[in-house]
């Protein structure tokens, strides 16, 4: 089966990454087509492979700053031309790259991880009034163009696949079609160290994320300040200088860490602090491998891999609630076995097998 891969962008080792690089370990000699590359930010397994990128990537610092070249995405994507044969192209999308044209003769496969956020039911978040004056003046002059080029570049994929039936209710509102759902998946091999002899527990909470206004970090440090309590946060993005300025004494910033130190981390902490509404989150499942517990905000796709065994639920998103959850959750005992036993129903081979059998049922070449 000849096949292309695609992907909005090479910038980060993260969870949309994470399932790039498993179809990369179905098809090791598939050529990969990206808006941006930076050289050195993902696995070896993603890298070593034919990488075509956009006319964006010739701009200087554009891997800092790419976000706020959002208006050139569509032309952008537009503007890759697939050279190779392909039966299948298979993508992993959460902006732009679905939109690059399929060679004739070709099925289009698109695994979205979430129509754009910032377009669509986030986009007060992203460019409300603590957006700069530059990013909300262009979020609402560019809003329409982006969203209809957005729904007219569905017409360009036979097959949407869903990472969660949340992510599966918002194609269905804004795109007015029926995925399928496939859940992404745990490493769980970077775990199993910490699953048979689990470390002492010790006196922190932990975050793991990127610094997105979606992500709700400054809603996690302003009850940490109250409470006093130590927690450590692992990441970056664009509201670092922000949210290290609303940190009190007990805030740890541990930055981007090698994968590691992440996992010792998560292995150590009392809980995982999860505030943010997420479309899947992998991050969670990762903190149940190591055999910590979550204290999530409830809603979204955590509803789909969470439950109360393994989860301290909060329903407000606000500092208060998230409190409140945090006292219940330090009365409460959680089962290390239960913990783990949870991570493993979402594993690696489990999804390349069922991605696998979605192939074939449509791709009528070869079977893979």
């Amino acid at each position: 089966m000849k096949v292309v891969l695609l992907h909005d962008w090479l910038t980060g080792f993260r969870g949309g990454e994470r399932v790039l690089e498993a179809f990369c370990e179905m098809f090791p000699e598939a050529p990969l087509y990206t808006l941006l590359y930076q050289k050195g930010s993902t696995s070896s397994c993603i890298e070593n492979r034919k990488i075509v990128t956009s006319f964006l990537n010739t701009i200087p610092r554009i891997h800092q700053h790419y976000r706020k070249f959002l208006p050139l995405f569509p032309k952008a994507a537009e503007g890759l031309k697939i050279i190779e044969d392909a039966d299948l192209v298979l993508s992993s999308s959460h902006c732009v790259i679905k939109g690059v044209k399929k060679p004739k003769g070709s099925f289009h496969i698109s695994y979205i991880h979430s129509p754009m956020r910032y377009l669509y039911d986030q986009f007060d978040t992203y460019f409300g009034p603590e957006a700069p004056f530059y990013q909300r003046a262009g979020a609402r002059i560019f809003k329409d163009y982006l969203v209809n080029w957005d729904k007219e570049s569905n017409q360009n994929v036979d097959l949407m696949i869903a990472n969660s039936h949340f992510v599966k209710m918002r194609i269905q509102t804004y795109y007015n079609t029926f995925p399928s759902v496939l859940h992404p998946f745990v490493e769980l091999g970077d775990f199993l160290p910490f699953q048979d002899t689990p470390p002492q527990k010790e006196d922190f909470y932990i975050m793991v994320t990127a610094f997105a206004p979606n992500k709700r970090v400054d809603l996690a440090i302003e009850a940490f300040n109250r409470m006093g309590k130590r927690l450590k946060i692992i990441g970056g993005g664009q509201q670092d200088k922000l949210l290290r300025k609303m940190a009190g004494p007990t805030i740890e910033f541990l930055g981007s860490t090698r994968r590691e130190v992440l996992v010792q981390e998560l292995s150590r902490a009392q809980a995982l602090i999860f505030p943010g509404v997420e479309d899947f989150g992998i991050t969670p499942l990762e903190a149940l491998a190591a055999g910590t517990p979550v204290v999530a905000y409830k809603i979204g796709g955590v509803l789909e891999t969470l439950n109360p065994e393994v989860c301290q639920f909060f329903d407000e998103q606000t500092p208060q609630a998230l409190v409140r959850a945090i006292l219940d959750f330090e009365k409460r005992s959680f089962h290390h076995r239960a913990l783990v036993a949870r991570a493993n129903d979402f594993s690696k081979e489990n999804f390349k097998n069922h991605m696998r059998i979605i192939i074939n049922d449509h791709v009528k070449q070869r079977p893979i």
